[in-house]
Order: C-alpha cells, then structure tokens, then sequence
C-alpha cells in the first residue's frame, strides 16, 4: 500500500483548493438511499462552521495516518484476550505517534486532569460489542500514563446497552458510566411525573436539525427522547467531557462500512432512526462536523479482534469473523477508508459481493469536503504490523 506523508498543514492546504468545491458538489441521491427524482432534505450543516476550529480538530495532529495491528493470537475459542491486545494496543500508539515510551504516546492526545470519554458500542449486544480485552486495555493504559480512573467515562447513547454488555462499575471500578437514553432499576424510561430521564441529558443548545421526521411511540421506541426534526447533541459531549476517544467495532453495513464515523454520529445526538433511510451518509458526516465531535474526538480505536462482514450493524453469528486486527489513527475518515477494504475483502472472498463499490464512500467524501480527514485511499500513509 502507497506510503503518503501528510502533515496538518499539507492536509488543510489540499482541503483548500479542492474541499469548497465538494460541498457544493450534489451527493448521489442513490447513494443517500434517496430516487433519482427525489430531493435530498436540507440539514443545518452550514451552523458547523459557525465555531473556529482548534488546533487539535479533526482529522487530528494526525492527518491521514493509520496503524493496523494484527496478530492471529488475539482472540481465542472467540473470546479476545486482553493480554494480547494490550500489546497490539501499545505497538499501534507507539507507531502512530513515533513515541519510544509509552506514556508519552497517550500524553499526545490526553493530560492528567481531562475528562476522558471512551465512546464504545454496545448496540449488538455480548455477541458483538467493542470487546473488554480493548476497553481494558485503553483503561490500562490511560491509567499507566497518568490518567485518574475518576476521570474517564465509558459511554454510548443508551445506558441499559452498556450494563447489557459488562460495562459495569464492578468490571470497570472507579470507572463513570454514562448513557443519554436510560431506566430507573424498576425498567422504566420514565420519571414519576412521567417525563422521560433521557430528556435531561440532552443539549438543546446544540443540534443537528434536518428536514424529515419520524414518529415513535411507547411501545416501539420507550426511551426516544424527542421527535421532530431536531436531533440534540447529548450533554455528555458538549458538557461533561474534555476529550473522546472513539472505539467502534469493525462491522458492515450493507456493503459499506460501519466503523469511527458512524459510531460517533449515531452515538452522540437523540431522535436517529429518522434519519437512517435517506440522510445516512449525511448524518455520518455532518454530526461530525460539529464542534462537540469534531474539536473533542482526539484518537479512534476500531475494535478489529472480532466484527462481522454481512447482517451489519446487528450480530448475527454466522456474519461474525475474527480479523484480529487494530487500527489505530486520530483522522476517522482515513481509518474508515482503510476498514472499508477490509471488509470488502472479506465479502468479495465469501462471495457477497464482485468488487468493492465507491458509492459506498460517499459519506467518507462528504467528511473530507467537510475537514474531517483523508478519503482518497492513495493519500493515506497506511503503517500495517503483524504480531503473530
């Protein structure tokens, strides 16, 4: 693979001269799940670039590099084994950021004092949430280069998800658990005034607005916080933590890829399942274009030891394969570019698909136009290690 040395200043200078043009440029109304004849819904992505940039935001101090890690002694009987990823773990951040200590690595990204949160993914469930061997092993590491366990924060958009899967104070001790969309200990969603607990922990100050709806009720949906158009940013991106740390899981989506973009998107602003048939790529994009993501998310771990190939972004077992792999970068729009061929590659060996498909990408080529990263495979400075 085409080794690509890109600085901050190159990339922003490449996203000078062409980025503009692609946000003007009509994304394929297929590819948006939309008809030939049908005219994408306006979003307000515009309000994204109302806030300055910072210095460390997105693509990251890393534009357009990526570490993959393999190393075939990293899941056993299918369950990851931790010692094994805590050391493809270390190999990836010292890789990435040309460290020679460990501790200096993580202190790259994140300084005694910050609050950290680790955004995983629980949604399918034991069978196929980011694993604890990886989870505990960032914790391990974090906690070794000088990070209070009081101040990282395991979180993802529904709290009963989270306990589901074992992140759980009594795995994680001293560790804070945080969900947008949670229930009292009796199962309910609702407070005793009736008023959803969710409710509080959403941001109306921040959102992400675009023009269709969708309707919940009780029974379907319980701990839908709001509908409407609005879809708001959870406090506990805008208020409660100083930095993000993204560990998504490698898995499909169709024939696409469902990895750093989407478990941010998805995970960090209420009221989504309206947007899943046709804003898909842009909701994958745009959300990450706002400030509570795109100035807070420092590094993206993809979780690569398990994943799944078909049946995305669900577990179903037979679709489940162990790719004993990390990839490690602070750009999440060239680490989903790299995941993308993995995938891919799998499917076209289990015969689901002939060849890898562009129309696939067009939410990673909305991110770029929008700053987030690096898109164009042949730009991407891919560093690749095996262990075993």
């Amino acid at each position: 693979m085409k080794k690509f040395k890109l600085n901050r200043r190159k990339f922003f200078t490449i996203l000078g001269a062409g980025g503009a043009v692609l946000a003007l440029k009509p994304v394929s109304s297929m590819a948006s799940g939309l008809t030939q004849t049908e005219a994408k819904p306006a979003t307000n992505i515009a309000d994204a670039s109302k806030t300055p940039r910072k210095q460390t935001s997105m693509p990251g101090i890393f534009p357009g590099k990526v570490v993959i890690v393999k190393d075939p002694r990293s899941v056993v009987d299918d369950v990851p084994v931790e010692g094994i990823a805590y050391v493809m773990l270390q190999k990836s951040m010292l890789e990435l950021t040309g460290e020679k200590n460990l501790k200096n690595a993580w202190r790259t990204f994140v300084k005694p004092g910050e609050k950290i949160g680790l955004k995983v993914n629980p949604v399918a469930g034991k069978l196929l949430s980011t694993s604890h061997a990886v989870v505990q092993s960032v914790v391990k590491q974090l906690t070794e280069s000088g990070i209070d366990r009081k101040d990282i924060v395991i979180w993802d958009r529904r709290a009963m998800e989270l306990k589901d899967v074992g992140f759980t104070p009594e795995n994680y001790p001293g560790i804070t658990f945080r969900g947008t969309e949670c229930q009292d200990e009796k199962g309910s969603f609702y407070d005793e005034n009736g008023k959803l607990y969710g409710e509080a922990n959403i941001d109306k100050e921040w959102y992400y607005w675009a023009d269709v709806e969708g309707e919940y009720d009780s029974e379907t949906m319980p701990y839908m916080v709001n509908g409407g158009k609005f879809s708001y940013f959870t406090k506990i991106v805008t208020r409660e933590v100083d930095k993000i740390i993204n560990i998504p899981i490698l898995k499909n989506a169709g024939g696409s890829v469902t990895n750093a973009m989407k478990n941010l998107a998805f995970g960090s602003v209420s009221n989504t399942g309206r947007l899943h048939e046709k804003l898909w790529n842009d909701t994958c994009a745009e959300v990450c274009a706002f400030s509570p993501i795109r100035d807070k998310v420092v590094l993206n771990i993809s979780d690569g030891l398990r994943g799944c190939f078909n049946g995305g972004p669900g577990a179903n077992p037979q679709f489940i394969c162990n790719y004993h792999t990390l990839l490690v970068s602070s750009d999440p729009v060239a680490m989903d570019r790299i995941a993308y061929d993995i995938i891919a590659e799998k499917r076209i060996a289990e015969g689901l698909q002939k060849a890898p498909s562009p129309e696939s990408l067009t939410f990673l080529k909305m991110a770029a136009s929008l700053g987030l990263g690096v898109a164009e495979k042949d730009s991407i400075d891919v560093r690749s290690f095996n262990l075993g």
